[in-house]
């Protein structure tokens, strides 16, 4: 038996080894656990289109919505780890499974880095549903003093959702949190006044910010949106440093991923996320372009664990899937 075991792995080497020799010779898809429109969906697209010339083969982008992004990344956790299914993702990795207390994969254990693209910072918006003359944060408070008001976020969990019910304990005023399987349809909800505000990645309500459909009121991060010069950040306005906590996107392989393979991910990915025109798409939706290779992006994601533990047991952010 146990030379039948040696003889047949003796046999398949050769063919694996090939196999890791002329990755990728079939198109590879990215898993992007959010629904289409959104921030993740967005710089996934960017990437792709970055890293595809590098390839030589198409990057098809797969969209698994659900359970704030647990859906995909249990997903994601779960196929043949041979390079030809990544997940693309977003600070909701660390997020989702620490609030909803469901740890269907190991957010740093079950995958191997491929690298950090960059960092984000969101904005908080209000739609029609808020009277037009409110423009600045000091008004809004006022007008919202006493009042019940509904926040959207993207996923149950996520910066936005813990923005949310830090904006509301500070601001002290009533709300409701309305969660949502992404930011597109959130988007759609506010324009059409279902819900008062949410706390929006600029990636996502970029062009409906820039067009005055939606008004940006304050925003996250220790320094302004580039875009955004008149808007102030949350600090800014008196909010806590709580509010300078920023979001990330990046890629990830299956842990078990042969290492041959991973070079040419990391080596590929590396350049596209450095090329000009990428940092130029980058930037033009405010987002900061921040290369972290696997071994930085390891000890990144393990610190934001950290940060996102402390910051859900200081809200009692926890729910149940």
């Amino acid at each position: 038996m146990r030379r039948r075991h040696i003889l047949a792995a003796a046999l398949t080497a050769p063919a694996i080894a090939k196999a890791q020799n002329t990755y990728p010779d079939r198109p590879v898809r990215f898993i992007v656990p959010f629904p289409p429109g959104g921030g993740t969906d967005t710089w996934a697209r960017i990437t792709s289109e970055g890293m595809q010339p590098e390839f030589g083969q198409p990057i098809v982008i797969e969209n698994r919505g659900g359970a704030g992004g647990l859906v995909g990344t249990e997903y994601a956790a779960k196929v043949a780890p041979d390079g030809y299914q990544l997940l693309f993702t977003i600070t909701t990795h660390i997020q989702s499974p620490v609030v909803l207390r469901r740890f269907p994969y190991d957010p740093i254990e079950d995958f191997a880095p491929i690298g950090r693209l960059g960092s984000s910072n969101v904005v908080f918006v209000v739609g029609p549903k808020v009277p037009a003359e409110i423009t600045t944060m000091p008004d809004f408070l006022r007008w919202a003093a006493g009042r019940d008001l509904s926040f959207g976020s993207y996923a149950s969990g996520s910066t936005g959702h813990a923005f949310a019910l830090m904006f509301a304990e500070e601001a002290k005023f009533r709300m409701e949190h309305v969660a949502y399987r992404g930011e597109t349809p959130m988007l759609q909800d506010m324009l059409s006044g279902s819900i008062h505000g949410g706390f929006h990645s600029m990636a996502a309500a970029g062009e409906m910010v820039h067009a005055r459909r939606v008004r940006p009121l304050g925003a996250s991060g220790a320094a302004r949106i580039p875009s955004l010069p008149d808007v102030p950040t949350m600090t800014e306005l008196g909010f806590s440093a709580r509010f300078s906590f920023s979001g990330f996107s990046g890629l990830l392989a299956p842990v078990r991923t042969p290492q041959p393979i991973l070079a040419k991910l990391t080596d590929t990915f590396r350049i596209a996320a450095n090329k000009p025109e990428t940092l130029q798409r980058l930037r033009r939706i405010d987002t900061i372009p921040g290369y972290l290779d696997p071994a930085e992006f390891r000890v990144f994601l393990q610190k934001t664990l950290a940060d996102w533990t402390a910051i859900t047991n200081a809200l009692d952010l926890r729910m149940d899937s």
